[in-house]
């Protein structure tokens, strides 16, 4: 069967919406292809984006890495001072200790050489009061020295002329015993002085 004009202008109208459909998804298709290419594009550019995130996690990993070992490190490096600073704290409470026995000690040292100050004065003076009386024994024994030469020598002697001189007359030797009897009596003094000088110096001694 024939189909007349009236029969395709209507099938013409008929396609005519389903033409115009088709060209609008012709459009949209086109439309969304042109969608695609640009997320593809943004896809390609995410990739990219997410490839370096990737490489900056990576190196912000090894950067975390690098800072625990760093941390750790700085930890063992800390008990570490903090060992020493607890060895020194000892060494500077045993320093402290020693500094207050070594001034106990020199206090202890300066009173001693104030002592013996005092005793050096002490002693100057009895080594001046000693020179004193050397200076006077010196004397005395100058003194006894002069007396023996001058007294009894010469009394000494006269008597041995007197034992010579057998024909002197009674009056000389009655003059001869007077004089014998004070020659006695002088080195009976001597002899006192001498012994008292030997007293002095055992004394002094």
């Amino acid at each position: 069967m024939a189909l007349t004009n009236d029969d395709l202008n209507a099938i013409a109208n008929l396609l005519q919406p389903i033409q115009s459909d088709i060209h609008m998804i012709k459009d949209n298709i086109t439309t969304l292809q042109n969608d695609v290419h640009d997320l593809k594009d943004e896809v390609q550019i995410l990739k990219n984006d997410v490839h370096d995130l990737k490489d900056e996690v990576h190196a912000l990993k090894n950067d975390v890495q690098i800072l625990k070992d760093e941390v750790h490190n700085l930890k063992n490096d800390v008990q570490i001072l903090k060992d020493e600073i607890h060895a020194l704290k000892n060494d500077v409470q045993i320093l402290k200790d020693e500094v207050q026995v070594l001034k106990n000690d020199v206090q202890i040292l300066k009173d001693e050489v104030q002592v013996l100050k005092n005793e050096v004065v002490i002693l100057n003076d009895k080594v001046l009061i000693l020179k004193q009386d050397t200076q006077r024994l010196d004397y005395r024994m100058t003194h006894i020295e002069l007396t023996l030469e001058n007294e009894t020598n010469h009394g000494i002697k006269i008597i041995a002329e007197g034992h010579l001189d057998l024909n002197r007359k009674l009056s000389e030797v009655l003059k001869f015993e007077n004089e014998k009897e004070m020659i006695l009596l002088r080195v009976t003094h001597l002899e006192n002085e001498m012994r008292s000088v030997k007293e002095q110096l055992n004394q002094s001694a």
